[in-house]
């Protein structure tokens, strides 16, 4: 199995025709979708850091509902707004912990809305005893509470390593790994990772 880095290397400019979109992710990182002419499946790499790369805006949905607990789920902002999905993973309660992402179902879930930037130099601990307290709640009322961001990477993952280091009282290095075991796609910002290596609840 070839690595990245030499498929990368093996794919040569002149067979980048229209059928490539090079997309950069709301977390930066760079993809390369690769339309295949004959009916086969479409293909996504991801580049290596490095080249000026535009935004292509990303229309697949990411309904990856992560299970932390039973009754802690992570997830994008797509995820939290398909009722289906919601239904289906019987999630009651909503912490919605992105900037200016609204809260589609007010009447069927109970919804906490705390808007937290995704920067490095956000103090994101500071939310921890709160947001831990919303999620304290749904567990109490035998509900199923999903945490999101925009991409359920670096905001939503960090409130949930954060509630299993105050409340379940783990390392960060154990919290982190059963949290990225759930949702292999999460990433903290360097801000919010160094935050929680230094976190003494």
């Amino acid at each position: 199995m070839h690595s990245l880095a030499q498929e990368i290397q093996v794919f040569s400019k002149n067979r980048l025709k229209k059928q490539c979109t090079r997309v950069t992710t709301v977390t930066g990182k760079k993809l390369l979708e690769r339309r295949s002419d004959g009916g086969g499946e479409d293909q996504v790499e991801e580049l290596e850091e490095g080249g000026g790369c535009g935004f292509v805006e990303d229309t697949s949905l990411d309904l990856q509902v992560g299970v932390v607990r039973p009754f802690l789920l992570l997830a994008s902002q797509d995820a939290a707004h398909v009722f289906d999905t919601l239904r289906r993973c019987k999630v009651s309660h909503v912490l919605n912990v992105a900037y200016g992402i609204s809260n589609l179902f007010p009447d069927q879930m109970v919804y906490k809305t705390l808007q937290i930037l995704d920067l490095p130099d956000t103090d994101i601990t500071s939310y921890l005893e709160e947001c831990s307290s919303f999620i304290d709640q749904a567990q109490e009322q035998d509900g199923v509470v999903l945490v999101h961001c925009n991409a359920g990477v670096s905001r939503s993952s960090s409130v949930v390593i954060g509630y299993l280091m105050l409340r379940e009282g783990l390392t960060f290095d154990d919290a982190y790994s059963q949290v990225k075991l759930a949702r292999p796609s999460i990433r903290p910002n360097p801000g919010f990772y160094e935050q929680l290596q230094h976190y003494k609840p």
